[in-house]
C-alpha cells in the first residue's frame, strides 16, 4: 500500500479518461470528434496551458447529468484510494458547466452523490472546493459564488484556476472579499506560468490561505523566504509541470531545492487523466528523478494533512498523521 497522503490539487473533470469520455458521449447522444480512445489520448499532447484547456474544456461537454458528475468522481475516488490518498480536497469548475447549460445544482448535487459515500466505500474523506476560471470576467466569478450560496453547506473554499497569464489574482479582490465574508476557505492557483508577483498578490491581495502550484515563487528569494516562515502550503503537480512545458523533464523539477528552502510542499495530480499519472504516480515519478529519500517522502506526506482543510475535523487529521508517522516504506508505489 503506498504512503497514506491528502490530495489538495485535483480538478474533477481533469480526471475524465478517454474511456469515460466515450461511453458518457455515447449515453448523452454527443459526438466527439475523435475515432476511439487512443485517437483521444494521443490528443493529450500539448505545448502549454492554453492547448490543453482548448481540448479540457471541448471534452467536458460529454458531462450533461447529475448522474455523470456521480460517475466522474466515483472514478476518481477509486483510482485515488488505490494510490494511497485518505483525504482528497477537489476542484470543480461550475463556470464550464452553466456556459453549456448546465444548472449549477446538477453539478454539485451529481458530485455529492459520491462525496457523501467516498469515506466508506474507499476510506476517502472530501472537500469541494469551486473555482472560478480567471479568464473569465470578475462580474461572471461574482454572479458564480451568488448562484452557489443555497450550496455552501457542500462547498469548503473557492479558488482561480484556467488561463493565468494576463489575468492577475487582484482581478478577483471583490469576489475573494465576498468569499471570505461567507466563511470560505481561500486558495488559487499562481505562479505557474505567472510570474512571482502574482503568488505574492495571491497572498496579499485575495487572502489565500494555500499556493496552487506556485513554482516561480523561486525567482523571488524575499517571497520564498516569507512563505517558508509563514508556512504557506504548495500544491506542486510534477507530471502536470512536464506536460504543459512548465518545466523540461521531471529531473529538473526544483521540489528539492523547495524542500531544501524550508517551503511547506505538498505532491499532487492537477489533471490527471491528461498528464499521465494520479497522485501515487507524482510521488513515484518525483521519488525516482530526484532521488527523494523515505523521510522526504514522509514530509511529502506530512505536509499534504498539515495543509489540509480540517480544522473541523482535527481527530481525523490526527490520526492521518499517525498513518504517515507509522508507515513504513518497502516495495512499491509511494
Amino acid at each position: 500500500m503506498p504512503v497514506p497522503k491528502a490530495e489538495l490539487h485535483l480538478h474533477i473533470e481533469g480526471t475524465l479518461e478517454p474511456e469515460l469520455a466515450f461511453a458518457l458521449a455515447a449515453r448523452n447522444g454527443v459526438t466527439l470528434p475523435y475515432a476511439d480512445t487512443e485517437a483521444l489520448r494521443e490528443a493529450y499532447r500539448f505545448s502549454d496551458l492554453q492547448s490543453f484547456l482548448d481540448l479540457y474544456y471541448g471534452l467536458m461537454g460529454v458531462l450533461r447529468t447529475a448522474d455523470d458528475f456521480t460517475e466522474l468522481a466515483d472514478a476518481y475516488l477509486a483510482r485515488a484510494a488505490e494510490q494511497g490518498v485518505r483525504h482528497a480536497e477537489i476542484f470543480f469548475d461550475p463556470q464550464a458547466h452553466t456556459a453549456r447549460g448546465l444548472p449549477f445544482g446538477v453539478v454539485v448535487d451529481g458530485l455529492g452523490v459520491a462525496l457523501d459515500r467516498a469515506e466508506e466505500r474507499y476510506g476517502i474523506s472530501t472537500r469541494l472546493i469551486m473555482c472560478f476560471l480567471r479568464d473569465e470576467s470578475a462580474e461572471s466569478a461574482m454572479a458564480t459564488l451568488e448562484a452557489a450560496k443555497p450550496y455552501l453547506h457542500r462547498i469548503t473554499g473557492v479558488g482561480l484556476d484556467s488561463a493565468e497569464v494576463g489575468h492577475p489574482p487582484a482581478k478577483f479582490r471583490e469576489v475573494y472579499e465576498e468569499a471570505a465574508r461567507l466563511g470560505l476557505r481561500r486558495v488559487a492557483h499562481a505562479g505557474e506560468e505567472g510570474p512571482a508577483a502574482y503568488v505574492r498578490e495571491a497572498l496579499d491581495v485575495l487572502g489565500v490561505e494555500r499556493i496552487d502550484h506556485g513554482l516561480r515563487c523561486l525567482e523571488d528569494p524575499s517571497l520564498v523566504e516569507r512563505l517558508a516562515r509563514e508556512r504557506v502550503p504548495l500544491t506542486l503537480c510534477p507530471l502536470s509541470n512536464v506536460r504543459l512545458r512548465t518545466i523540461d523533464t521531471i529531473e529538473d523539477h526544483p521540489l528539492r531545492t523547495m524542500l531544501a528552502a524550508g517551503l511547506m510542499a505538498t505532491v499532487n495530480s492537477d489533471d490527471p487523466a491528461y498528464f499521465g499519472g494520479y497522485a501515487g504516480d507524482n510521488f513515484d515519478a518525483v521519488r525516482d528523478a530526484l532521488g527523494l529519500g523515505e523521510e522526504e517522502l514522509r514530509t511529502l506526506a506530512r505536509n499534504s494533512f498539515l495543509a489540509a482543510f480540517l480544522e473541523d475535523a482535527e481527530g481525523l487529521r490526527g490520526r492521518y498523521l499517525a498513518e504517515v508517522e507509522a508507515y513504513r516504506f518497502g516495495g512499491g508505489g509511494a
